[in-house]
C-alpha cells in the first residue's frame, strides 16, 4: 500500500487535527484562532454560485408568534416579555442535500428556520426538524456534506460516500436511526415538529442564566410517507410540499406550531450525566420536561418567492438580549459559517433586503459600500466609531451571558460524561413498535446494500450492533439478502 500523503491547509502547512476544533478547554468554545476551521468553513461555503450550498430548495411563509405562558423567570428578550405579545415572523423550510431542482418528497432533513423581526433587531432561530444531527465538531460539517452530495466523478450521491463516512463517524448512529425511520420523510412541511436542535443560553432580568431546547410541536399532527409513497409522490409532483404549505394558507388554513422548550439551570450542566451541549443527543424529557411557551402561526404567503424565500438569509448568531449561544461545537461554527455563506451568495448588503431587514427596529451602525448598497449609504454622516458627531454608540450592555473557557487552547476530543454514541440511538430504536422497526431495517437495507465494500458495510452494521444487537443483526440480514448472500 503506497504512503498517504500528508493532510495539509491550503497553505502548505500540516493538519494536526482534523477531526476537532479548537476550543477553550474540552467544554469550552470553539476559538477564532483556529484558522484551519475557518479555512475549511469558509472554502466550503464558496463551492456553489449562486445556490445554497445545503437547504438549497426551500418553501417559506409569514406569520406572527405569540406568547401564551410567562417566560420572564428565563429570559430578558423583550418579544417574549408578556403573554399576549404577537411578533412578525418569516419561517423558511427546506431540505438539506438537493439542489434547487430536486424533490420534495424525499428522505433528508428539514430546515426549520423562522426569524423573529423583534422590537431588538432580528432574531434567527435556524434549526431542523430533527432534534439531533449527524456530527458535533464543526471541522467535520464540509466533510460531511460532501459524503451526501454529488460524487465528484459521476455526479450523483453515492451510497459509497454515504456510509464510509457514517460508518467512521459513530456519532451519527443516532440520527441514521431518526433520518431512516418513519420521520426522515415527513407527509408535508406542516406535519413535522421544528427544533433548535442545539442547546441555547437565555438570560433574565437578574443575570441568571439558563440552557434551552426549542422544540415545535405541529398542531397538525406528525405525518409521515413510507418511502414506496414518497418515491411516487416525488415522480408526480417534485414541489408537494412547497404546494402543499402555499395552497393551506392561500385557503385560510393556517398552519400553527406549539413552542415548548426543555430548560436547564446553568449551574447543572457541568454535571449532568453527558454533555448536554452535543447536538447528536437528546435531553430526556424525564430529567427536563417541556414548557410550553407560546404558539407559531404562517398566515401569509409571499408576494414573490425570489424575493422572500430564495433571499431570506438566516443567521444563528443573529441574537437579541437575554438570548445567546452555548459551547455547543457545532452551534460555534454556525455562527461563522451561516453569515459568512450570505455574504458570499447575496453580498456583503444583505441585510439591506425587505425580507431580512429589521421590521420593527432600525438598524444603526457603520456599515458602509459594497455590492448592491441601497439607499443613502449613510448619506454624510460620518463612518467612524466612536465620533463626535452624534453617530450610534454602544450600549456597554451585552445581549447574553458570557462562556466561560475550560483550560488551555487546543483540539480535544468530545467529553460525554456517561455512555457513548450509541446509547441513544439503541434506546430510539427500542422506542419503536415492531412494524417502525420493519420500515427502519428496510429503509437502511435498501441503501447499505448498494455499497461496493464489504469493509464499509461491516464497519456501519458494527455501528448498528453497537447501538442494539438486535437491530445490527436485523440489518446484517437484510443486506445479506439484498445482495443474494
Amino acid at each position: 500500500m503506497s504512503k498517504r500523503k500528508k493532510l495539509t491547509t491550503e497553505s502548505g502547512a500540516p493538519v494536526a487535527d482534523n477531526q476537532h476544533s479548537q476550543t477553550a478547554g474540552p467544554g469550552g468554545p470553539v476559538l477564532i484562532q483556529d484558522g484551519h476551521l475557518l479555512e475549511k468553513l469558509a472554502r466550503f461555503n464558496r463551492e456553489r454560485i449562486p445556490e445554497r450550498v445545503v437547504h438549497a430548495r426551500g418553501s417559506g411563509a409569514y406569520g406572527h408568534f405569540e406568547v401564551t405562558h410567562d417566560v420572564t423567570p428565563y429570559t430578558r428578550a423583550r418579544f417574549l416579555s408578556q403573554i399576549g405579545k404577537k411578533t412578525e415572523v418569516f419561517a423558511r423550510f427546506s431540505t438539506v442535500a438537493g439542489g434547487r431542482g430536486s424533490a420534495d418528497a424525499v428522505r433528508d432533513p428539514r430546515g426549520f428556520a423562522v426569524k423573529f423581526y423583534t422590537e431588538d433587531g432580528n432574531y434567527d432561530l435556524v434549526g431542523n426538524d430533527t432534534p439531533i444531527f449527524f456530527i458535533r465538531d464543526p471541522l467535520k460539517f464540509p466533510d460531511f456534506i460532501h459524503s451526501q452530495k454529488p460524487d465528484p466523478h459521476t455526479n450523483r450521491q453515492e451510497p459509497d460516500n454515504v456510509w464510509d463516512f457514517f460508518g467512521l463517524s459513530p456519532e451519527a448512529t443516532h440520527m441514521f436511526t431518526w433520518l431512516f425511520g418513519d420521520r426522515g420523510i415527513p407527509a408535508s412541511f406542516r406535519h413535522m415538529d421544528g427544533f433548535g436542535s442545539h442547546t441555547f443560553q437565555w438570560v433574565n432580568v437578574t443575570g441568571d442564566q439558563f440552557f434551552i431546547k426549542y422544540h415545535f410541536k405541529t398542531d397538525q399532527g406528525i405525518e409521515c410517507l413510507t418511502a414506496e409513497a414518497a418515491a411516487k409522490l416525488a415522480g408526480e409532483n417534485p414541489e408537494s410540499h412547497q404546494m402543499d404549505l402555499h395552497e393551506a394558507i392561500h385557503r385560510g388554513e393556517f398552519p400553527s406550531w406549539t413552542l415548548k422548550l426543555q430548560i436547564m439551570p446553568a449551574a447543572e450542566a457541568r454535571t449532568y450525566r453527558f454533555n448536554p451541549f452535543d447536538v447528536t443527543k437528546v435531553w430526556p424529557y424525564a430529567d427536563y420536561p417541556l414548557q410550553e411557551v407560546g404558539k407559531l402561526v404562517l398566515d401569509r404567503n409571499p408576494a414573490n418567492y425570489f424575493a422572500d424565500v430564495e433571499q431570506s438569509a438566516f443567521d444563528p448568531a443573529h441574537f437579541v438580549p437575554g438570548i445567546g449561544p452555548s459551547p455547543d461545537k457545532m452551534l460555534q461554527g454556525r455562527l461563522f459559517a451561516y453569515g459568512d455563506a450570505h455574504r458570499y451568495r447575496l453580498g456583503i448588503n444583505h441585510t439591506e433586503l425587505p425580507v431580512n431587514s429589521p421590521h420593527a427596529a432600525v438598524a444603526a451602525n457603520y456599515g458602509r459600500d459594497g455590492l448592491m448598497r441601497g439607499g443613502d449609504n449613510g448619506g454624510a454622516a460620518k463612518n467612524y466609531e466612536p465620533n463626535s458627531f452624534g453617530g450610534p454608540a454602544e450600549t456597554g450592555e451585552p445581549l447574553y451571558a458570557p462562556l466561560a473557557g475550560d483550560g488551555p487552547s487546543g483540539s480535544y476530543e468530545w467529553d460525554s460524561h456517561e455512555g457513548d454514541d450509541f446509547v441513544q440511538a439503541g434506546a430510539l430504536y427500542r422506542v419503536m413498535d415492531e412494524k417502525a422497526r420493519a420500515r427502519l431495517v428496510a429503509n437502511i437495507a435498501g441503501s447499505l446494500a448498494q455499497v461496493s465494500k464489504d469493509e464499509i458495510v461491516e464497519r456501519s452494521v458494527a455501528n448498528f450492533r453497537a447501538a442494539d444487537a438486535e437491530y445490527g443483526e436485523r440489518v446484517a440480514v437484510a443486506v445479506a439478502q439484498l445482495r443474494g448472500e
